[in-house]
């Protein structure tokens, strides 16, 4: 039996989120905790976790940093993204934000691509047949949207089937110093966040309850954590 490909575009309903930023006590509890009651991500390597590489486009302004920064209801940032070391499976991605719901749309784009956009070469996503990247394109051209920083960590991903749910833990948060080296594998020297994991949860439209007790943090509050945001800090 053959699995049918994973399309070139992808539209994901708008989902709830919320974030913690936890100290690594924390962290070590939750995990121990979680791995108790939920699956790993399928693609997790042996110790569960999966590095992830993205790098971030705004306008010349900084307008999307602002509006998370200001908590604009409706808003959306750009990236690229690959996982681990391996650059034959990189994606675009928009991220948006609408009345506090989530949404995601994702696009492949080849190696080559990504190199072209980031050396100002983007004219050929006009012709390239997918929604998405044509409305990057107008976005680089109409907006002066660029690449403004690299965000790496390695996250610990759990899934719960009802509600959709996913739990992540993202840590060793760190940033290339503003460099736009998106190749460069071992470009990545700042800590961001010391002595700090990022607890996200997703789901659709309920939480089960099995979730909210797991997740629970004592004396923690969710509040804005945004990865982007902490690596402009170090601009």
């Amino acid at each position: 039996m053959t699995t049918k490909p994973e399309p070139l575009f992808q539209q994901h309903p708008l989902r709830h989120e919320f974030k913690h930023q936890i100290n690594l006590r924390e962290d070590l509890v939750l995990s121990q905790r979680l791995k108790k009651l939920f699956l790993h991500d399928k693609n997790a390597g042996p110790d569960g976790t999966y590095r992830v590489t993205s790098l971030y486009f705004d306008t010349p302004y900084d307008g999307a940093l602002r509006e998370k920064i200001d908590g604009v209801n409706r808003r959306e940032k750009f990236r690229l993204r690959y996982y681990g070391g391996d650059l034959s499976f990189i994606r675009l991605e928009k991220k948006f934000k609408v009345n506090g719901l989530c949404g995601k749309r994702s696009a492949r784009i080849t190696q080559e691509q990504a190199q072209r956009v980031l050396c100002g070469d983007f004219g050929f996503l006009l012709n390239c047949g997918e929604p998405l990247l044509i409305e990057f394109y107008s976005k680089l051209q109409g907006k002066g949207l660029r690449p403004k920083t690299i965000v790496r960590y390695d996250r610990e991903a759990f899934l719960y089937a009802p509600g959709n749910v996913r739990i992540t833990l993202d840590r060793n948060i760190r940033t290339g110093l503003g460099s736009v080296d998106f190749f460069n594998l071992k470009n990545f020297h700042l800590r961001v966040l010391e002595q700090s994991t990022v607890l996200e949860v997703k789901y659709d439209a309920f939480l089960p309850d099995l979730v909210r007790m797991a997740v629970q943090v004592p004396g923690r509050q969710a509040a804005a954590c945004s990865k982007y945001a902490a690596c402009r800090r170090f601009d």
